[in-house]
């Protein structure tokens, strides 16, 4: 693992929105002769740690991604048991989210998950969208291709029945018709486990996140890491395109 020490963060510099690449619960659960959702059951309860962490730092919006449009491709079983393990945290955590006051929000293709799963999403939404300590987003069978690519179709949809016209299309119309309208571009993109990519998540949204990756796979991910990522962050200077020689 990475050596750890302790930064010192800046709280007139704590970024509004983090989202996170959780990566290498596999690894990890091979690494030590256990079954896969070992690794993502311990991933789970990392997350729920990183969730109470961001709250108290202040960061107001915390984006996961959890289960991406490429992952239904994976073998049955990997997925069946990540389902199952999603159905649980979705039925037995509700208590904890509400005590820590997190609001769940959760972007994606509802339209592949099993029913009884979009019910119970429906129903956490509902129960915590007054709680104002942090917004947790669950990226859920998300892929930012499709995410995209859905926001075309609606906005020509729109075009083509008179609604808006060809002239009123910018950035910020796009943005409005993401899954992620509403929520502020993150100012932070993190990592896990080694990988230096992507993987089709949040495309658009990240056009001037910065960017931090840590080989720590994400069961080792502890609060420190975390901490330190947002402290490599505090010393960035964001330009947005800018010009600065300094």
């Amino acid at each position: 693992m990475e050596a750890i020490k302790k930064q010192e963060l800046d709280p007139n510099k704590i970024p509004k929105h983090v989202s996170i690449i959780m990566d290498g619960n596999g690894r990890w659960a091979k690494s030590k002769n256990l079954p896969t959702v070992a690794g993502h059951r311990a991933g789970a309860e990392v997350a729920r740690q990183i969730t109470k962490k961001a709250a108290e730092l202040g960061i107001e919006y915390l984006t996961l991604y959890t289960f991406s449009s490429e992952n239904w491709l994976r073998d049955q079983q990997w997925i069946d048991d990540l389902m199952g393990l999603l159905r649980w945290y979705l039925k037995n955590q509700i208590n904890d989210l509400m005590k820590n006051g997190v609001r769940l929000r959760v972007i994606g293709n509802r339209s592949r998950l099993a029913p009884d799963i979009v019910d119970l999403i429906e129903e956490i939404e509902e129960k915590t969208s007054n709680n104002t300590s942090i917004t947790t987003v669950l990226a859920l069978s998300y892929g930012a291709r499709e995410e995209i690519t859905h926001a075309a179709q609606s906005i020509a949809i729109k075009v083509l029945s008179g609604e808006i016209d060809v002239s009123q299309i910018n950035t910020e119309l796009v943005s409005n018709h993401l899954y992620t309208a509403n929520i502020p571009d993150p100012d932070l993109l993190i990592r896990s486990s080694g990988e230096q990519r992507i993987s089709n998540f949040l495309l658009w949204q990240s056009a001037y996140s910065e960017f931090v990756f840590s080989n720590i796979l994400w069961p080792d991910f502890t609060v420190e890491v975390f901490e330190n990522a947002i402290y490599e962050f505090q010393q960035r200077k964001r330009r947005y395109g800018l010009y600065s020689d300094s």
